[in-house]
């Protein structure tokens, strides 16, 4: 008879076992505020973080992480003795991940930045992105637009995390190209910052996403195009371009883009010969072009 009642108390927790759902699994991640007293962060950034965790179902994609980033840094921080960077009322209109860039598209209110402002919420942006492994640069803009004082359009996240001073490993003064206004290419000369990890050839091709410094100048790289990896093997300068980043270029256009590439890698007396590849295969047709001036 004891045993009739024995077991059921046995089986008991198994049943509750079995009807206990599992948690979800969450990853955490890092917000950039603003502190609220900068009397202790004299000399030092101003931004801090907080911790937030999403679920993973939630952030499948790259995309779909970073939109769930940026919307949890519009909500502002928990801690009291933070801010938010981002004007109040600044909603998020869209996000696009094209090749390693993210596209952030927010509400008029963050036109209402300037100067230091905006260069701390631009870098909160970027810094929480900075998490996502395939994001590698950021462009901001309200409603479409690209914010005219803003003294770059594109941040390289290497750039904003890294402390120039401090981090530069060494220079090295290149040529690179960017166009006129008839439409032709000309030369730049530049001296480049190496970070620790950098290559010469890297930070070419990094220098040439970025905005010219000559005021009549332009960039010869087309919205959104960026070199996917860039390599040095025994005077043979390899560089990968994404197949999504050429569809729809017209053929001026990418050649163009190519050629300043080509002729500012050649730049470096390292550098004999430039071959370009798509998705890690080899396209003759893609070059070489010129190396050298047009």
């Amino acid at each position: 008879m004891r045993n009739q009642f024995l077991l059921p108390l046995l089986l008991l927790p198994l049943l509750l076992a079995g009807c206990r759902r599992e948690e979800p699994a969450r990853t955490a991640y890092e917000l950039y505020f603003q502190e609220v007293d900068l009397t202790s962060s004299a000399g030092e950034s101003p931004l801090r973080t907080e911790t937030v965790y999403l679920y993973d179902t939630e952030t499948r994609t790259s995309r779909r992480l970073a939109e769930a980033l940026v919307n949890e840094l519009l909500k502002g921080p928990a801690d009291e003795t933070l801010k938010s960077t981002l004007p109040a009322g600044t909603t998020l209109l869209s996000m696009r991940i094209v090749g390693d860039r993210a596209r952030v598209d927010l509400s008029a209110s963050y036109e209402s930045l300037s100067g230091v402002a905006l260069t701390l919420a631009d870098s909160a942006i970027a810094m929480t992105l900075a998490q996502i492994p395939e994001i590698s640069s950021v462009q901001i803009t309200a409603r479409g637009r690209e914010l005219a004082y803003r003294e770059r359009q594109v941040l390289n996240i290497r750039e904003v995390l890294l402390t120039p001073e401090e981090d530069v490993v060494s220079t090295v003064d290149v040529t690179l190209y960017f166009l006129n206004q008839e439409g032709r290419l000309v030369p730049e000369e530049r001296t480049l910052d190496l970070y620790e990890g950098d290559t010469q050839v890297s930070a070419v091709a990094r220098a040439l996403e970025e905005e010219p410094q000559g005021r009549d100048l332009l960039s010869p790289l087309p919205g959104g195009f960026q070199v996917k990896s860039v390599w040095l093997e025994e005077e043979i300068c390899y560089v990968n371009l994404s197949s999504a980043l050429l569809e729809g270029l017209e053929e001026d256009t990418l050649r163009t883009a190519l050629l300043a590439l080509e002729n500012a890698l050649h730049s470096l007396e390292a550098v004999e010969e430039v071959r370009f590849l798509v998705d890690g295969e080899f396209r003759r047709d893609l070059g070489p072009l010129g190396g050298g001036e047009e």
